[in-house]
């Protein structure tokens, strides 16, 4: 699971370090956040064809999925993009997918937080339907967690763990360190961060943000660019079972052009 790609430097260093990373941790499935992927805001159809051409899976998004209205139309093109399984009934795309892996069926779901967020339906009572839902033989689950409080994040963690595979959480752009497998057998991460610039803030170029900050100023906010970092989870489970026996931060730097 890869976090956040932002812009075109982030989908220089997927470019750059995806193959490498897929043969190196022998992946099965490869889930990247794309929601800022087109210049740091929004998805398009191009780019959904791109990264699918690298050997991405399963592209998740976010609160940031229609910033590019013509999106709205484009995502029902786009087979391998998800949007939050929680949105209002009638949003255009879908929520979850499953996908045949060599190691079997895996689904992966796309869920929006509600907590310093814009509206969306509940996130808990949207995976408990969903997985009443599931075909039982479908054990490995991933859910994409786009969410900006971390006790909203814990909370889900917690009360999904030992019914799905891993919950990672996306959104702020800033990777914790609390990695862990929870008692039940689920893999848990709060935030696994971006791929972006890294001297930046959360991807944006510094001035305009810090003219924001201390001035109240409106200004456009461009992606950065330098040192490109990519941030990642790796997670390892029992495709019989659904249980994850392991989950490790992934990090790479991609020196500037």
């Amino acid at each position: 699971m890869i976090g956040d790609v932002i812009g075109r430097p982030g989908r220089r260093a997927l470019s750059r370090f995806l193959p490498e990373l897929a043969g190196e941790l022998s992946a099965d499935l490869v889930v990247v956040n794309v929601e800022n992927a087109a210049g740091g805001f929004g998805m398009s159809e191009e780019i959904h064809d791109q990264l699918a051409g690298l050997g991405v899976d399963v592209l998740t998004t976010g609160n940031h999925v229609w910033d590019r209205k013509e999106f709205i139309k484009e995502i029902e093109n786009c087979e391998r993009v998800l949007r939050p399984l929680n949105f209002p009934p009638g949003a255009p795309g879908r929520g979850f997918i499953v996908i045949e892996t060599e190691a079997g069926p895996a689904a992966v779901v796309n869920l929006a937080g509600r907590v310093y967020m814009p509206p969306a339906d509940c996130p808990f009572r949207s995976m408990d339907q969903l997985l009443g839902e599931l075909d039982p033989d479908v054990k490995v689950i991933l859910v994409d967690f786009h969410a900006e409080a971390t006790s909203e994040k814990a909370a889900l963690g917690h009360y999904l763990d030992g019914r799905v595979t891993a919950v990672i959480g996306t959104h702020t752009h800033v990777a914790t360190a609390d990695a862990r497998v929870l008692p039940g057998g689920t893999a848990y991460l709060t935030d696994v961060g971006m791929t972006g610039p890294r001297d930046s803030v959360i991807g944006v170029k510094i001035e305009p943000i810090l003219e924001r900050f201390l001035k109240g100023l409106p200004r456009r906010f461009d992606t950065a660019s330098g040192v490109v970092e990519i941030n990642a989870a790796h997670v390892q489970c029992d495709p019989r079972t659904g249980k994850a026996s392991a989950i490790t931060r992934v990090h790479r730097e991609l020196e500037a052009e």
